[in-house]
């Protein structure tokens, strides 16, 4: 059994960068989207920042937070 690695700390005192914390996406009722793997649709559900009902025309998808492989159109 392994165990899942520590976060790695970012020191002050080091020459590479901080890695950058992922932008958190905003979506609203009605918003069109493009998804990765679906392809077009629109958001008819918002679960409060958890997830988002979309409907691609054939079939509907409950997209979870943090929302990867969609975006706005």
């Amino acid at each position: 059994m392994t165990n899942s690695p520590a976060p790695r700390r970012h020191l002050p005192t080091s020459p590479f960068k901080a890695p950058a914390a992922p932008v958190a996406k905003h979506f609203t009722l009605g918003d069109r989207v493009s998804h990765d793997r679906y392809g077009l649709g629109k958001i008819i559900g918002v679960e409060d920042g958890v997830a988002m009902l979309v409907d691609f025309g054939p079939h509907q998808a409950r997209i979870v937070s943090p929302y990867t492989g969609m975006d706005k159109l």
